[in-house]
Parts: C-alpha cells; structure tokens; sequence
C-alpha cells in the first residue's frame, strides 16, 4: 500500500467520525395511531410523541386510538395491554381543531380512559363542549362545559403563544393559530423538551389561499430553532395532490403547496439548516392512487433535499 493510499484511508475514517460526532442522537420517539385524513375511520390523525426511552406519551389530535394501539402492539413497539397503553401511556391530548377525523377517538375511547387532561385552543375547547361532551351526544367526560360533568378530563384551554407546562411530563407546549378554510381556525403545537423541539400542525391551508399570514408567522417563530438545531421534526399534513382545485381545497395542503411554504421557511432559517429538521407528511387523504401520488409529487418537488418522512399506522420512529 503507498503512502497516498494510507492517507487516504485515514482521511475517509476521520471523516465518518467526525460524521458520526456531529449526528445528534434521537430526543423523541414517535408512534402513529393514525395518519389518514378522510374516510378510513380506523386510521385518522392521531401522534403519540414522548421523550426518547419514556412511556411519557402525549396524543396530537385524536382522530383514532384504539385501533392505532393496537396495531403498535402487533408491531412489538408496546409490550402492554391496549387497556394500559390508553390509561396509563398516554399523558393527555391535543386537539388541533374540532373536526371529527382528529377528535372522534377521544370520544369513543373516554369511557375507558384514565383521569387526564385535554388541551386545546379555546374556540376548539367549546366546540368539544357544546357538541360532543355535552350529555347529550356523549356524557360529558370534561370538568367544563354542559350538562352533568364526570370530571374525569381536565379541560385546559391554551392562550395562544402562552408556554404552558404539559401535566405529568417534563415537556412543555406553546399553541400557534392556523387558518382551515378561512375564517376557521386550527392550530399548530410547538411541543419542548429541554432544549429539544417538535411542532405540530393541525389541518391548514397555504397563506396565498387562506388571505391569511398565520403560517408565515409561525415560521418567523421557529426560524431560530431550526437555525440553532433544535427542532427536531415537523408533522405537517397534506391532503390533495397538486391536481386539487383551490376552490376545492377546504383549508388543506398540496405537494406544490407544501413546497412553496418550506421554501418561505428556508428563507428564514437557512436552506441548509432545514435538511436538519425532518419533514413528517400527515392527513393525506385517499383514494390510495391520490396517496401514491402526493408521496411521488413530493419527492420530485423536494428541491431543497429535505428529509420527508412518510408515517406508517403504528410504526414507531424517532426524532
């Protein structure tokens, strides 16, 4: 072996730990119970998200529970009863918006429940109220609301942009207003952990569409997170492929749609910075050949190279 070949070698091995140093080992771990928007009842938008190497689980919307855990546990990611999983797992909810798709698990599943909190912005938090927990569409479970109260649920409202500590972890979330097919309102969760970040978005349209700046001012916001590494994961949803007519989009994201605000996003941050922070798709809607071709879409917009993430029911992942 020459000389050349010998630096060479060791240069390229320098090189893979200096790689390996820099990667930034998992912060949180995420387990899908749902990941559909539309029709399929057994698999609607549901995130269980926790501290990595905890059981300190929050739901980000709640469209399906159940069968999501059950499918978690037929993959080996729980080890317990679907029973434990529901009352013992999962810390509390978050409810983006009052559509049924992202809350009707919640509502299914609260007679077996365990005493927790739901949290949710306050025009979702009554909507939740007068219509479904009211005692007359469904008992009321909450502490809040009409009707004779269960107070199994502790009903907490979130001001938007206020830090608020999540009960019984040691993560904390501050809400973001989203616009659903203008004026009505969804929202987005920046979910902390130390100095470790996640956000999430509930259902939301593109500025352009919605005449609205609520997605511009959520990326000013997390900007410098990105910039500083420290958001780990954006769950984002997309609904259509690019064939949808705006007239026909109802508050919701395409692939071309998506691109044009991560490039507003990259403008922000950092085109480079981004490729750190994954990209998880949420909510896309079937037919499965509209699923198939959002993903495909996707992938050849991704100009900017960055880590999409296609979630799976039941399928864990880290961040």
């Amino acid at each position: 072996m020459t000389t050349i070949n010998r630096y060479l070698i060791v240069f390229f091995l320098i090189t893979i730990h200096v790689f390996a140093q820099q990667k930034q080992s998992a912060a949180f771990e995420v387990v899908p119970l749902g990941v559909r928007g539309g029709i399929d009842e057994k698999n609607l938008s549901a995130y269980l998200v926790a501290p990595i190497h905890t059981h300190d689980y929050i739901c980000l919307d709640a469209g399906t529970l159940n069968s999501g855990i059950e499918k978690a546990i037929a993959n080996k990611v729980f080890t317990v009863s679907p029973t434990e999983v529901l009352r013992q797992y999962i810390k509390g909810y978050f409810i983006s918006h009052a559509h049924l798709d992202h809350v009707s698990g919640l509502i299914i599943n609260s007679p077996a429940d365990a005493e927790k909190t739901v949290y949710a912005t306050k025009k979702c938090m009554e909507t939740m109220e007068n219509h479904y927990f009211n005692g007359e569409a469904w008992a009321n479970f909450g502490d809040e609301g009409v009707g004779f109260k269960l107070k199994k649920y502790h009903f907490q409202t979130l001001a938007i942009g206020e830090e608020t500590k999540i009960t019984n972890t040691t993560m904390t979330v501050k809400a973001f207003a989203l616009s659903h097919g203008n004026p009505f309102e969804s929202t987005a969760f920046l979910i902390q952990n130390g100095n470790d970040y996640v956000l999430y978005l509930g259902d939301t349209g593109p500025d352009s569409v919605e005449k609205s700046d609520k997605l511009n001012l959520l990326w000013q916001a997390i900007a410098p997170l990105i910039q500083h590494k420290q958001l780990r994961g954006i769950f984002i949803e997309v609904s259509f492929p690019n064939e949808q007519p705006d007239s026909s989009l109802f508050g919701h994201l395409t692939p071309n749609y998506l691109m044009k605000e991560l490039h507003a996003l990259s403008e922000l941050s950092g085109k480079e910075a981004l490729k750190s922070c994954e990209i998880i798709i949420t909510h896309l809607k079937p037919p499965t050949q509209n699923i198939v071709k959002i993903q495909e879409q996707l992938q050849k917009q991704n100009d900017l190279g960055l880590q999409l993430i296609f979630p799976e029911q039941g399928k864990r992942f880290e961040l």
